[in-house]
């Protein structure tokens, strides 16, 4: 055997035929006269041709492995450019098919989806809400029902491909004539035209319009989750099936609330007095700003214990943002500021020394690296109006 033709495409001997053909495909793109202006590309490109035609034939590879000429008139027979070679094998290594006929493309084709972006409140986002939406999407046209012919008339063969969607032209190279095919111009690839097309689309069998749509956004939903509704985007051409359309939410930020998950969070601010000596308030409930919820109770109670310290927090159970998968509901998280008051008059002056006097605190001595830290949560400064 003059040539290695597993040396010559870079493969072991034990290559399957996928291997075979990737390495003969990466070979014919580098050494191809076309795209190599290399004095003995010409050659080589011819070498690996070779060695691929052998090695991809079961029969040839065998007679070939057995030290065998695959390529003898008293052996496989045929040789190169004498039938057994497929020029297919060539347009597959640059087109990424071979120079088979695709055929005409259909005019129906699915439409795209479409992207529409809905606000909503953090109560209709934590409980849920419908919402009635204008969506300007390509429906299919009620003229010609979405042929894209007028009345009466109707798609022809095409007389540039006769049909085929494709014409086809002949290069002639070193290796002989290789046919390449491309969409046909004349009718876009469809294989067909419209000689007489529908007024309202002009051909495309849809049209654009405004409509109203329902949309169920479930409580739960956090700001940017996408709801999928199949069907609801751009209808195709040729009144082909509609793409999907998604509805993405974005939540508004709350005045006293504040989420993360299924958690809620606030702050409130007592007087110094209560978080000393302990104190039940009332703050106001998510459901309270959803009146079509029902009868829902407008406040919940908080315990403040006795010797509260300003950025302590009381945790709610039950009282958060309605799970978007699985059932119940997260926690409320309240932290409390402790106020001290500024604007004493001379009687509650005098009481608050005696307290220092009774405590012996009138010259207390710093707490080093101590520190209250206040958060950045929305306040509830009516708690105790």
């Amino acid at each position: 055997m003059a040539q290695d033709y597993y040396a010559l495409l870079g493969v072991s001997r034990d290559a399957s035929a996928e291997e075979l053909k990737k390495a003969y495909r990466k070979a014919a793109r580098r050494l191809h006269p076309d795209v190599n202006d290399a004095p003995d590309a010409a050659e080589q490109f011819k070498e690996v041709s070779l060695a691929y035609e052998v090695l991809a034939d079961p029969d040839k590879r065998a007679v070939y492995d057995r030290g065998g000429d695959p390529l003898s008139s008293g052996g496989m027979g045929g040789g190169f450019g004498q039938g057994g070679f497929n020029f297919d094998d060539i347009m597959d290594a640059f087109f990424g098919q071979g120079g088979a006929s695709r055929g005409p493309k259909s005019r129906v084709q699915r439409g795209s989806d479409a992207l529409l972006r809905v606000v909503v409140t953090l109560p209709e986002a934590a409980f849920g809400v419908t919402r009635e939406l204008k969506v300007d999407t390509a429906i299919v046209c009620l003229l010609c029902n979405g042929s894209g012919a007028s009345e009466g008339s109707e798609p022809v063969t095409c007389g540039t491909c006769h049909g085929h969607g494709e014409v086809q032209s002949v290069q002639r190279s070193l290796l002989g004539d290789i046919r390449t095919a491309r969409p046909c111009p004349t009718c876009r690839g469809f294989g067909t035209i419209i000689p007489d097309p529908c007024s309202e689309c002009g051909g495309d069998g849809r049209v654009r319009a405004r409509r109203t749509i329902s949309v169920n956004i479930p409580g739960g939903v956090d700001d940017g989750n996408r709801i999928q509704l199949a069907g609801e985007g751009e209808v195709g051409t040729g009144g082909g099936p509609a793409g999907d359309l998604y509805v993405e939410v974005r939540v508004q930020r709350h005045e006293v609330f504040t989420r993360q998950g299924d958690q809620l969070a606030c702050q409130i601010a007592v007087p110094m007095t209560a978080a000393a000596l302990g104190t039940r308030i009332e703050i106001p409930t998510l459901e309270s700003e959803r009146p079509d919820l029902g009868d829902v109770p407008a406040t919940v109670p908080i315990d403040i214990p006795s010797g509260t310290q300003s950025g302590e927090t009381v945790t709610v159970r039950d009282q958060g943002v309605q799970r978007l998968r699985g059932s119940g509901r997260g926690d409320l998280t309240v932290q409390v500021i402790v106020e001290t008051p500024n604007d004493l008059d001379d009687r509650q002056r005098e009481l608050l020394a005696e307290l220092a006097s009774l405590r012996e605190e009138e010259r207390p001595e710093p707490v080093v690296g101590h520190s209250h830290r206040h958060g950045v949560f929305g306040r509830i400064r009516d708690a105790f109006k």
